[in-house]
């Protein structure tokens, strides 16, 4: 992914940072996920006092974009931004999930509000995933 590309997706999820919803931590994180087609989807995190219910930006940007049609494959890259010392790294709920709906090679870019950045894949954020298929003797 190139530079331009990966400064547009951060450019876009500090704009969905900024509807996070986080009463309780006060820690906004916003995301995108780019389709293959070039749609974005955005997300943000939404507290909950029950903190089990929260969702993080990550899963709130790929589950509306699985909400509009989406299927697993069909998204190109996520960015994901938050105001922390080093880029922020989703959690490992949104690894997962990054697991079962995305490429292994789909970059993923983390980022921080002061402008630093890193590129990683989902592949590695989460090596040896769990799948179903490999739970079951099927």
């Amino acid at each position: 992914m190139s530079d331009p590309d990966a400064d547009a997706l951060l450019a876009l999820a500090r704009l969905a940072r900024q509807h996070a919803f986080a009463p309780y931590s006060g820690f906004a994180v916003g995301a995108v996920v780019a389709t293959r087609d070039g749609r974005r989807f955005s997300g943000c995190n939404v507290e909950n006092a029950a903190y089990g219910l929260c969702h993080c930006a990550e899963r709130t940007a790929l589950f509306a974009a699985i909400a509009a049609g989406c299927k697993p494959g069909d998204f190109a890259a996520l960015a994901v931004i938050a105001d922390t010392a080093e880029p922020v790294s989703p959690c490992g709920a949104c690894r997962q999930v990054l697991a079962e709906l995305c490429d292994a090679a789909m970059p993923v870019i983390l980022g921080n509000l002061r402008g630093e950045r890193r590129s990683t894949t989902a592949g590695a954020l989460l090596p040896d995933a769990f799948r179903l298929k490999s739970a079951t003797s099927r």
